[in-house]
């Protein structure tokens, strides 16, 4: 019986990881990487995902890249003068020992420009995506691909 069971519980191992979205590099915590399925005429897409920094020192996100575009980049939005609001390039981004810094829609997140392989930016589909840390080096995560935001995320931006 306990081997029938333990039988069971390893077969069912491989399903619980492939849900499991969630990436750990010394005491940086990467969660749900994920970007919504490219539209027909957009050019570029963007990646969003929450970094928990559970170390007592600062790190610092150098920059990112992938397989899928040899051009990605770090924004940010910004508030104009005049109200409105606008995306640029950033170099890097601190991640505050004990916080929590959140890549979403309207706020800090990863460009990928003209990817390559539009496949797989089709809703199910994951890619590979390196973040650079300042500290916690390289951490290689796998971006899911979705049809809409996740509830607590909010809406992407057209490019």
């Amino acid at each position: 019986m306990l081997k029938h069971a333990l039988v069971v519980a390893v077969l069912l191992l491989p399903g619980a990881f492939a849900n499991a979205h969630e990436y750990t590099q010394g005491d940086l915590h990467i969660a749900h990487p994920w970007s919504l399925e490219l539209p027909p005429n957009a050019p570029n897409v963007a990646a969003y995902f929450i970094v928990h920094n559970n170390g007592s020192e600062d790190d610092r996100l150098l920059g990112v890249d992938s397989p899928i575009t040899d051009d990605a980049q770090l924004h940010e939005h910004v508030k104009t003068t005049s109200g409105l609001m606008k995306m640029q390039p950033v170099s890097s981004v601190e991640v505050a020992a004990g916080q929590d810094l959140t890549f979403m829609p309207s706020a800090y997140h990863v460009m990928l420009m003209q990817p390559k392989d539009r496949s797989l930016l089709r809703e199910g589909k994951r890619f590979p995506l390196t973040l650079h840390f300042e500290k916690a080096g390289d951490i290689t995560v796998d971006v899911a691909v979705q049809k809409q935001a996740p509830p607590a995320q909010g809406h992407d931006h057209a490019h």
